[in-house]
C-alpha cells in the first residue's frame, strides 16, 4: 500500500479527482519494472494493471513477425481491456525501457471501476487517446518512409523518458518498426547526418528536437494533442 503522502509522477493518476485518486492509492503497490518485464500476455487474463512512473512499455501485435502498435509511459497505464469491460488483450505488453510504477490487482481494479463512474470515465478518455495513437501508428507505417517513422518513434520515446539520452539497440528498433536491422542503421545515419540525434552503442541522444519533429511523419502530434485535449494541459512528459 502506498503512503498517503505519495506524490505520483504518472500524469494520468495526477489528472484524477482527489476522491478517485484516493481509491486507487489504497490499492497501489510500488514495483520496479526492469527491461523485458511482461505486463500482459496475449489472449491471457490480465493479472495486474500498471501505472508507469518511469520507463517505457511496448504494446506489440503479431505472432511471428511482430510489430509495435503502441507505447506507454508515465502518461498512461496498461490494462485498458479491463477499463473497456474485458479481461484480456490480443496483444503483448512488456517493458522495453526499464523503470518503475504502481501495480493494482486486476480484480481489485475492476471492483473500483464499478464503484466510481467518474474514474471509469477518466480512464476511458485515456483509452480514446491510446486508440488514436494506435491508429496513427498504422498511418505512419503505411506511408513507408522509414526515416520519418523512426523520427516519430524517437520523439514518442523522448516524450516518455526523463533524460535526453535513452537506451535502445538497432535490433530492438528493427523489431519495433517491423523492418530489417540494416534499414534502421541507414535511417539512424540519415537523422545523425542532419544533426538531429547522436547514436552510440546502446544509446540514442536527441540533439535537435525541433528538427526531429520537422522530419517526423505528420502523424506525430495527433495523439499527443488528443491527450492534452482530454486529459492534461500542454506540457512535456518530463519531470
Amino acid at each position: 500500500m502506498t503512503p498517503s503522502g505519495t506524490v505520483f509522477q504518472n500524469r494520468l493518476l495526477t489528472s484524477l479527482s482527489p476522491a478517485d485518486l484516493s481509491l486507487l492509492r489504497k490499492l497501489s503497490k510500488p514495483v520496479d519494472l526492469p527491461v523485458d518485464t511482461v505486463l500482459e500476455e496475449p489472449n491471457q487474463p490480465i493479472q495486474s494493471v500498471y501505472f508507469l512512473e518511469s520507463g517505457i512499455a511496448s504494446v506489440v501485435a503479431g505472432d511471428g513477425a511482430r510489430i509495435e502498435v503502441g507505447l506507454i509511459g508515465r502518461e498512461g497505464m496498461s490494462g485498458l481491456s479491463i477499463v473497456m469491460g474485458d479481461d484480456r488483450s490480443v496483444n503483448s505488453t512488456f517493458m522495453q525501457g526499464g523503470g518503475a510504477g504502481f501495480r493494482i490487482g486486476a480484480k481489485e481494479f475492476g471492483r473500483v471501476l464499478h464503484k466510481s463512474g467518474t474514474l471509469r470515465l477518466s480512464l476511458l478518455r485515456y483509452a480514446q487517446v491510446f486508440t488514436t495513437q494506435v491508429a496513427q501508428t498504422a498511418v505512419a507505417n503505411g506511408r513507408g518512409k522509414l526515416e520519418a517513422r523512426l523520427a516519430r518513434w524517437l520523439l514518442m520515446a523522448h516524450d516518455r523518458f526523463s533524460h535526453e539520452a535513452f537506451p535502445f539497440t538497432h535490433r530492438f528498433l528493427a523489431l519495433m518498426l517491423g523492418v530489417r536491422r540494416p534499414g534502421v542503421t541507414v535511417a539512424l545515419h540519415f537523422l545523425e547526418g542532419y544533426g538531429l540525434i547522436r547514436a552510440t552503442r546502446g544509446l540514442i541522444n536527441v540533439i535537435d528536437r525541433k528538427g526531429l519533429e520537422a522530419h517526423a511523419d505528420p502523424s506525430y502530434g495527433v495523439p499527443e494533442a488528443e491527450y492534452e485535449r482530454l486529459i492534461g494541459r500542454k506540457a512535456r512528459l518530463k519531470g
